[in-house]
């Protein structure tokens, strides 16, 4: 129903007007008064590259980030990421994950990134203790937050905002009336906009695409084509579940089923052993595999993807945030 609301197809949203102009008056007082001064931010010393969002639900955002920092690793650059930690509940912040940090502490999200990247992570509602734990425990050149555009607490050097090239904006309105955390306006204060999907090629917009991988067997770590596994059982529990059911159908797989689920939800073997009977595969999101793969079963296996952008505006992108973390560096070394 909400798929319905935000997209423009339903006129419920009407309703939810008042709730969504008292939204945007918020959030546009809050940024305001960061700008003017009236509360107070904190400036990292290494660059702070944002990769955000305007809209709720599944963008692609976490790909951008997982592939921006191997990129900048690839570069030479020591890159740390920091996040909220939606879905974990850890007994401390700030909260430095190792390997034995579990989704449930740090949220399935910066768990996923840890394991994909091997730069350092860390957690906290306040993301400024999240950097600095960063900082105190290694030298790092840079900072990438995943999420986080509208946390004005922290300053940054460089927005990133991921916008889904099928969905766009929906009907435009600020939450819970439409998908909008920020108007489509802001845009145009931000260093880089990547396009997930269809519609890309819009003014500077960056096209970016999400290519799936082998299936991985979460208990063998056996890898196969994925239309080489048979009778498919489908699930996900991201920001946007049909957007991986539509990846499944371009891969020729007709799932049995496709059950989504709520996204950062928590799961229990009896709920997820209870999806499939005898014969079948149960197929999910990398990201969902993180929150399982201590209660897995040997039918259970998850399609990773990866980010793919353009040569010509990859190394655009790249080069700039380079050039913004030796710049940095070198100004550093110049006022000691």
């Amino acid at each position: 129903m909400i798929e319905r609301i935000w997209s423009g197809q339903s006129k419920l949203y009407w309703l939810l007007l008042p709730l969504s102009w008292l939204y945007g008056f918020v959030s546009q007082m809050l940024r305001f008064s960061y700008q003017q001064g009236w509360k107070k931010s904190w400036r990292a010393p290494v660059p702070v590259v944002i990769v955000g969002n305007l809209t709720a639900g599944g963008n692609g955002k976490t790909p951008v980030v997982i592939w921006l920092v191997e990129q900048l690793q690839q570069r030479g650059l020591r890159v740390g990421v920091v996040s909220r930690g939606y879905g974990g509940k850890a007994e401390s912040y700030p909260l430095l994950l190792n390997d034995a940090t579990t989704t449930a502490q740090a949220g399935d999200e910066p768990v996923l990134i840890f394991q994909r990247t091997g730069a350092p992570v860390a957690v906290s509602p306040v993301r400024s203790d999240a950097v600095k734990a960063l900082l105190n425990a290694s030298p790092l050149d840079l900072i990438v937050t995943d999420d986080g555009l509208q946390h004005y607490a922290l300053q940054r050097d460089f927005e990133i905002v991921v916008v889904d090239g099928v969905r766009r904006f929906g009907n435009g309105h600020w939450l819970p009336a439409g998908p909008m955390r920020e108007r489509a306006s802001r845009l145009r204060s931000v260093d880089a906009v990547i396009v997930n999907g269809d519609g890309q090629g819009q003014h500077d917009e960056i096209g970016m695409r999400l290519q799936p991988g082998f299936a991985v067997n979460l208990v063998s770590g056996e890898k196969r084509q994925p239309d080489a596994l048979e009778n498919v059982v489908a699930m996900a529990g991201i920001g946007h579940p049909p957007r991986f059911f539509a990846t499944l159908k371009q891969l020729g797989i007709s799932p049995v089923k496709a059950i989504p689920f709520a996204d950062h939800q928590a799961y229990d073997p009896a709920q997820l052993g209870a999806l499939t009977s005898t014969g079948q595969t149960l197929l999910m999101t990398e990201k969902d595999a993180v929150k399982c793969r201590s209660f897995a079963q040997e039918n259970w296996w998850y399609l990773p993807v990866d980010a793919q952008i353009g040569e010509a505006d990859s190394a655009s992108l790249l080069q700039r945030l380079v050039v913004l973390a030796n710049k940095r560096v070198t100004s550093a070394i110049k006022s000691s």
